[in-house]
């Protein structure tokens, strides 16, 4: 019997319509006799509605925070009332998820009695989406004859005690996943569990960061052995390109993992970056389909993919990012500074990027967020102080208004001249490039370019990958 993994993102609960959708779609797969784990997101646009009451409660607006409860309420309500017939479990969901949000309304009171909101509490706060989420998705699947009970994720995900980017603890995982999730499985159970949330050792909720649901999707796929992990979303799979800068832009049938890893780290929007590492070693397929289309096939992502007409599959962009650079004649044979320097953003919660260097080591450079850079900046000058005040390092420049993009393609591995075309194209359309950053798995080739060029260079660069998607 063959198991399958469904994960479904917050625009495919967003409404009744999209409920519904879910409902026929985790129906038709039981009644072909598959074992189905379904992980669900937040409502769409639940999640930061919740951050933003944290925001709102710490800044004393008590109005904000309850209204926010109200029109939760509304919502969830809305799609069961919509969906269900009157009925004792109707009645009793609705309760659970009133009771949730008396719940929230108490710790957003906390919040504005102490002016303040801990890492743990936020945790506690943004939980709440998928907790409702999961009850009203259960009992609309069980009205359908469906044997469905929801389930929130701390019963079977283990993390440490980080809180807003908690890391599984991969043993405990393993083990309660096999000890409690197997024999639900077992028993016939179609079990709806809150993607994106964990729970520490000690107890306490946890989240794996924005988009974890994807990577909760991932860890349940790989320990209940699925023979498929679905991503439900609201395009119909990994696409060639940005369709906002594109319209060109088609789906991908076969991506690899090591593709699918370079486009969403570098900006794809379909996957969260985590999202392969569990299912990787395990072989488990992926595929990434419309809960608004379920007649397409959508992308299918395995380890090795299907080779395509071209090198290049994709292109892929990252906006919002700043472009650091150290550097000063006196770096040339020092050991040590781009370490220290990498160290000084770490210790900043900065994510690097890209990395290029000049052959000379008289200067490096390296991406992070806009968000990220005044503090980097600061953190490295007071790392490298020493090297500042004796010349050795001149300067540490930022550089805005910038973007990376990334061509994509496994194809691109050990054939020549693929670089040579990608900036013959650049250069054809007089972009100019400021920095260029290739790993040795030759996977993917990634640059950087100012902001106002990013759709011309889309466009020009699209070309090379619709070759190998052309009809």
């Amino acid at each position: 019997m063959r198991t399958v993994t469904m994960k479904f993102g917050g625009t495919s609960v967003g409404s009744p319509e999209a409920v519904s959708n879910v409902v026929n779609i985790v129906g038709e797969a039981v009644a072909a006799g598959e074992r189905v784990v379904v992980v669900l997101s937040a409502m769409s646009g639940v999640t930061d509605a919740l951050l933003n009451s944290v925001k709102m409660a710490a800044a004393g607006n008590k109005w904000d925070y309850l209204s926010t409860a109200r029109r939760l309420r509304d919502l969830h309500e809305d799609t069961l009332n919509r969906l269900m017939s009157p009925s004792r479990l109707r009645e009793k969901t609705a309760a659970q998820i009133s009771l949730l949000l008396d719940e929230y309304v108490e710790i957003c009171n906390a919040i504005n009695v102490l002016g303040e909101a801990t890492p743990r509490i936020v945790d506690s706060i943004v939980s709440f989406g998928e907790r409702m989420s999961v009850r009203m998705v259960a009992a609309v699947l069980a009205q359908a004859g469906v044997n469905a009970v929801p389930y929130e994720a701390g019963e079977f995900l283990i993390t440490d005690g980080l809180h807003q980017k908690a890391t599984p603890l991969w043993d405990e995982t393993q083990a309660a996943i096999e000890q409690k999730l197997l024999p639900l499985l077992d028993e016939g159970i179609v079990p709806v569990i809150t993607g994106f949330l964990g729970k520490s050792l000690d107890g306490a909720i946890t989240t794996l960061g924005r988009g974890g649901s994807d990577f909760s999707g991932a860890i349940f796929a790989a320990y209940t052995n699925s023979d498929e992990l679905i991503i439900w979303t609201d395009v119909d799979g990994v696409m060639t390109a940005d369709p906002r800068l594109d319209k060109r832009a088609r789906v991908l049938p076969h991506v690899s993992y090591q593709e699918v890893g370079e486009l969403a780290f570098y900006g794809a929007k379909v996957l969260h970056p985590k999202t392969v590492q569990p299912i990787l070693d395990r072989g488990i397929p992926m595929r990434v389909r419309n809960t608004f289309n379920p007649s397409y096939p959508g992308t299918l992502i395995e380890e090795n993919g299907t080779p395509s007409a071209t090198v290049v599959k994709a292109v892929t962009s990252v906006r919002n990012v700043s472009l650091l650079t150290v550097s000063g004649k006196g770096m040339i044979g020092v050991p040590g500074i781009a370490g220290r320097t990498f160290l000084a953003a770490a210790g900043a919660g900065a994510n690097i990027l890209m990395i290029s260097q000049s052959s000379s080591e008289q200067s490096f450079c390296f991406l992070v967020t806009d968000i990220t850079a005044q503090e980097v900046k600061a953190k490295i000058e007071g790392e490298l102080g020493a090297e500042i005040a004796r010349r050795d390092v001149d300067r540490i420049e930022i550089q805005n208004d910038i973007v990376i993009i990334t061509t994509v393609g496994a194809g691109m591995r050990g054939i020549p001249g693929v670089a040579g075309r990608v900036f013959g194209v650049m250069g054809a359309n007089e972009i100019n490039v400021i920095a260029i950053a290739q790993g040795s798995s030759e996977c993917s080739i990634s640059f950087v370019v100012e902001e106002a060029d990013l759709e011309r260079a889309v466009i020009a660069l699209h070309d090379l990958a619709l070759e190998a998607v052309a009809v």
